[in-house]
């Protein structure tokens, strides 16, 4: 499974990619965690606010800091 975690890297992105972090070790998964900072291929991936969260190439959350809670139950569906 790859995580992205798309922002120019405020602190609302990094919250965001420790709230992914933590949510995937809870859930013991084995994931690509990666962080997109390039803002062109941001825009290019359809993200009009940041941050965003995509898994597996499919946009899931943007303009948000999503919370640990939905960020594992998002990659529980995505793990099925």
């Amino acid at each position: 499974m790859k995580i992205e975690v798309m922002g120019p890297g405020c602190a609302r992105c990094t919250a965001l990619a420790e709230n992914v972090k933590t949510a995937v070790k809870s859930l013991g998964l084995d994931c690509e965690v990666i962080k997109v900072t390039d803002m062109n291929e941001i825009a290019s991936r359809g993200v009009l606010m940041t941050p965003a969260l995509a898994i597996d190439g499919s946009l899931k959350t943007m303009g948000r800091v999503t919370r640990v809670p939905e960020i594992e139950e998002l990659l529980s569906s995505a793990a099925r």
